[in-house]
């Protein structure tokens, strides 16, 4: 049942209302610069803003001992000392409407040389109806306008009839494990909505991801004579050069899929670390490759970590060094399956109904070529879960930056299917 007109365009007016603190709240969220590993001073501010508006808020260290043995766990590898997820709940007194999970990750990936930004990357600006800072698009922006969106409904003076948890989880750039750690702990809702920046379409696919260290060893001497020694970041380039041929394989495999047959080259290989060498002068000794590789939603993470490991074994055999200390392959962080949200008729209608309200248009659908939190909600734990959000541009990029109307359609479009799934009642 769709949304009374004049219930839709009450909430919409708060929205609207609203919408300048609303910014303000996400320029001061995107000054926090949250890389993984310094997320902390970002989720102090989630559980601030739960707080302040009325939720019950559950704040956590993730202890990885109590996730061990879940589904797609990620590798890892670095400083997990200050990792926290934090849930605040809205429960109405009595539960006659269904339940949903609202869900945005705090970490951002590394902002790269301040110099190649036109402005400090969290010192956020806005031009041209842009705002512009790291996060910004991906996903700090959706976050706080599914946590307005709630807000203008409250503020309009409904209560919701089914329950709400708001949830800000960690390491969605490189594991999940914050996402897992909120399953763990036992969250569960009818559907789950994650205001990813999808464009405002509608996400309900996205592919697996590997995250692996090639790690290369080399025989060194000094440069004058290179020729007896084994250059080891070479031999990492040709490591390289043999995965980008497996990439090509797997892409060629992709193009008969029902889904992401339609979508030219879905599965991408980046080399995106590289450590080497101790001295200009030596013959590198060793070289590490931080690699990612996309594959197919209904692909065996195990299968393809046996091809990516016989890719490279292959292509060492090849050089007499190599096979004889043949390269290491370390799993560094994703090992994570995709998803395919199974097909749930409420769902797609309500989304393409507050879709329709706000924007006049059809919802369109998205083919990520990346990975989402949705995958654990859908897949191993029995929640639909999806993603939609505003427009963003250049993420992971120079200038990352986020489409200030877009963020308020999408406010109003969350808003509005939140209330139609929750259902709502007038409040006191």
């Amino acid at each position: 049942m769709s949304l009374a007109d004049q219930d839709s365009r009450k909430i919409a007016d708060v929205v609207d209302r609203d919408f300048e603190d609303q910014v303000e709240r996400t320029k001061r969220f995107v000054s926090i610069p949250s890389t993984r590993g310094a997320e902390w001073p970002a989720q102090d501010f989630m559980a601030g803003e739960l707080r302040a508006r009325g939720y019950v808020v559950d704040d956590w260290q993730i202890d990885l001992t109590e996730l061990a043995g879940l589904p797609d766990l990620g590798v890892i590898t670095h400083d997990f000392s200050h990792a926290r997820t934090v849930v605040g709940t809205l429960k109405p007194d009595v539960e006659t409407g269904r339940s949903i999970i609202l869900q945005g990750h705090c970490d951002v990936v590394p902002a790269g040389p301040a110099r190649m930004w036109q402005s400090p990357a969290y010192q956020p600006v806005i031009k041209d109806g842009w705002l512009h800072g790291r996060g910004a698009a991906d996903m700090k922006g959706g976050t706080l306008a599914a946590l307005y969106a709630v807000e203008a409904i409250r503020n309009a003076g409904f209560r919701l009839q089914g329950r709400v948890h708001f949830q800000s989880v960690i390491e969605e750039e490189s594991t999940g494990v914050g996402a897992l750690s909120a399953l763990q702990r036992g969250y569960r809702a009818d559907c789950a909505l994650l205001p990813e920046p999808t464009g405002q379409r509608f996400g309900d696919v996205c592919l697996g991801v590997i995250w692996f260290r090639l790690r290369v060893a080399g025989e060194p001497t000094h440069v004058s004579h290179a020729g007896e020694g084994f250059n080891a970041i070479k031999a990492a380039m040709e490591m390289v050069r043999a995965l980008e041929r497996l990439e090509d394989s797997w892409n060629e495999r992709a193009a008969g899929h029902p889904i992401y047959g339609e979508v030219e080259h879905p599965l991408n290989f980046n080399p995106g670390i590289i450590h080497g060498g101790d001295w200009a002068s030596s013959v590198p000794s060793w070289c590490e490759v931080d690699c990612r590789i996309g594959l197919l939603p209904d692909w065996s993470v195990e299968a393809c970590q046996e091809e990516i490991v016989a890719c490279i074994r292959t292509a060492a055999a090849k050089m007499p060094f190599l096979a004889n200390n043949p390269p290491e392959v370390e799993w560094s962080g994703y090992l994570s399956h995709g998803y395919v949200m199974r097909d749930d008729p409420a769902i797609r209608h309500v989304l393409e109904d507050a879709h329709r309200a706000v924007t006049g248009e059809p919802l369109k659908r998205r083919l990520a070529t990346s990975l989402n939190d949705a995958r654990f909600y859908d897949r191993h734990f029995g929640v639909p879960a999806f993603c939609y959000g505003p427009v963003g541009e250049r993420i992971h990029g120079f200038n990352e930056r986020l489409n200030l109307e877009s963020l308020r359609e999408t406010t109003k479009t969350i808003a509005n299917f939140v209330a139609q799934w929750c259902g709502i009642e007038p409040g006191c």
